[in-house]
């Protein structure tokens, strides 16, 4: 009776770390699909930032031709 009641123990034990191993597996796959969508925000941010450094390159040359203008019309 004694080691029936060792090896339910046993067994309880066991039942409890599988289902807290079920528990961490599908945190952990949540929290990796988590990292996957923030690392594709970020990228795309970059990519966003990189276009308009460009934009924001391409008007200034623009305003520079304008001054250069301005300043060839007025003499």
């Amino acid at each position: 009776m004694y080691m029936l009641t060792t090896i339910e123990q046993l067994n309880d034990k066991i039942d409890a770390m599988v289902t807290r191993y079920e528990t961490m597996k599908t945190e952990n796959e949540t929290l990796r699909n988590e990292v996957i969508s923030v690392k594709g925000q970020g990228e795309a941010k970059d990519v966003t930032i990189v276009k308009l450094e460009e934009e924001n390159a391409l008007k200034d040359m623009e305003i520079e031709e304008i001054v250069k203008k301005i300043e060839l019309a007025l003499g």
